[in-house]
């Protein structure tokens, strides 16, 4: 997983510099040798940085996160009532 999480944040600083994942590739195979993420993975995380994608954990941890900002713009959006 660690391992994971690293390669994804390499890959979203080749997007920053605007490399290719074709040019990302070679570089992280060079950097995490047999550990490295298969190809298509690469591509994959690749074109979500490339479009905005800014969280790098798990889905799981993302989703939740999206899910309480949900839940704080929907309570914010509820009208207070005078308590007193």
């Amino acid at each position: 997983m660690q391992r994971s999480l690293e390669q994804r944040m390499a890959i979203k600083f080749c997007v920053k510099l605007e490399k290719s994942a074709a040019e990302t590739i070679p570089m992280l195979k060079k950097a995490f040798d047999v550990d490295c993420l298969l190809d298509r993975q690469i591509f994959r995380w690749h074109k979500a940085f490339a479009e905005g994608r800014r969280c790098q954990k798990n889905r799981t941890a993302k989703n939740s996160s999206e899910q309480c900002e949900t839940n704080v713009c929907h309570t914010s959006q509820k009208p207070v009532r005078d308590m007193g």
